[in-house]
């Protein structure tokens, strides 16, 4: 097992920090304080050829794996970028992987070369207010009239919604009483968002105001048959094929994060001179900038493990899983030492930490909870009864 990058790896890596060289500090300062989609940054990947870093060459992809897919993506979110910059591409990367995976070729070569070209934004429209993390209870419902399905119901906490063109929504087509199995019965549909049926309200929340978070109100939305991905019922099945991919990316965009937050601590450590000397000669700053960065590096392992073990095809699950642990957890102790050690400056915008910290509590809660992970890995790796 390698410990390094490959050289096109690295080029990769040096390619995308090329490009987010050119939106600074001050660049995501900006978006945090007035929000905004960062069009200029999505549109400057897009002209880059990185949007379909890991979907197929002949719908315009690269063709790579996850593993590059994740580096390009910790990349982005260590540039200072954080999850205001990952989140505007994150769709992008893992999003259609169902679409790629399960299409038609019909689908395939309608729906993504836009998407890569950067012409269609997308959101992906799953969680409901009444669900949460039981898919299996969603309420939205899809009726088939002829050669279409009309779709009614809510989503909730659904990105970049004030700005796509398209949805990639799950919803009911069988009710869940007459279905053999509570897994049964939910389709998957990549259609156009048409705004005259869905209301779409923006959530005001404590960080990432440059990507924009929703409620969906969905009215008689009308979906031709054709915007239907693989079989009727079977889109819960499509939905877990991606699940893996999602964590390994939010897990290396977390470490990302905590290591940006990490960067700025260690600098002004440094640099601050108090009492004649810099503060970072203290063992009591040092020690938990150390242990910050040991368990940084010890989540981007995991990390890269998981994505390893994607890519050629075995099973990945635990790995993808305590990854996204890891890095959460990581990344949020990084960003309060980062805090804590630039003091009462770390509590100031200008400084940029107390963004950070703000941010990692995205990769910490979503798209799953620590908890819930936990208990995945007490049943699924330790053989211990279900708990809930």
């Amino acid at each position: 097992m390698k410990f390094t990058f490959s050289e096109d790896q690295l080029a990769i890596q040096d390619a995308v920090q090329r490009i987010c060289t050119q939106f600074d500090d001050e660049y995501w300062l900006k978006k945090d304080l007035e929000g905004g989609f960062p069009t200029d940054f999505h549109q400057a990947f897009a002209e880059a050829g990185w949007l379909g870093i890991a979907m197929a060459p002949e719908f315009g992809g690269a063709g790579l794996g996850i593993t590059e897919a994740a580096l390009m993506m910790h990349t982005i979110s260590g540039s200072g970028a954080g999850l205001s910059g990952a989140s505007a591409l994150h769709m992008n990367i893992f999003g259609l992987n169902p679409v790629q995976v399960f299409g038609s070729e019909e689908q395939k070569r309608r729906f993504l070369p836009p998407l890569i070209a950067g012409q269609d934004k997308a959101c992906f429209a799953v969680t409901e207010p009444d669900a949460g993390l039981d898919t299996t209870r969603l309420q939205t419902q899809a009726i088939r009239q002829g050669g279409q399905y009309i779709l009614s119901g809510r989503k909730i906490w659904i990105s970049t919604a004030q700005v796509a063109s398209k949805m990639l929504i799950i919803a009911r087509t069988t009710p869940l009483e007459l279905c053999a199995r509570p897994t049964h019965g939910l389709s998957l549909f990549y259609t156009d968002l048409d705004r005259s049926r869905v209301e779409i309200r923006e959530i005001e929340k404590m960080g990432r105001k440059a990507v924009d978070s929703n409620m969906l109100f969905i009215d008689g939305l009308k979906v031709p048959v054709q915007d239907r991905i693989g079989e009727e019922g079977e889109g819960f099945k499509y939905l877990l094929h991606g699940l893996n991919p999602e964590r390994i990316l939010i897990a290396a965009e977390a470490v990302g994060l905590g290591q940006a937050a990490l960067n700025k601590a260690v600098r002004y450590a440094g640099d601050r001179i108090v009492f004649g000397r810099p503060i970072g000669a203290n063992q009591g700053i040092q020690h938990p900038l150390a242990q910050a960065w040991t368990q940084l590096e010890a989540a981007s392992l995991m990390v890269y493990k998981a994505a390893y073990l994607y890519d050629i095809g075995q099973s990945c699950g635990a790995e993808a899983n305590a990854a996204k642990y890891l890095a959460g957890e990581a990344a949020f102790n990084a960003c309060q030492v980062a805090m804590s050690t630039l003091g009462g400056m770390g509590y100031a915008k200008e400084y940029h930490v107390e963004r950070y910290l703000r941010e990692c509590m995205i990769p910490r809660i979503a798209p799953v909870s620590p908890q819930m992970i936990l208990c995945y890995i007490a049943e699924k790796v330790l053989g211990l009864p279900r708990s809930y």
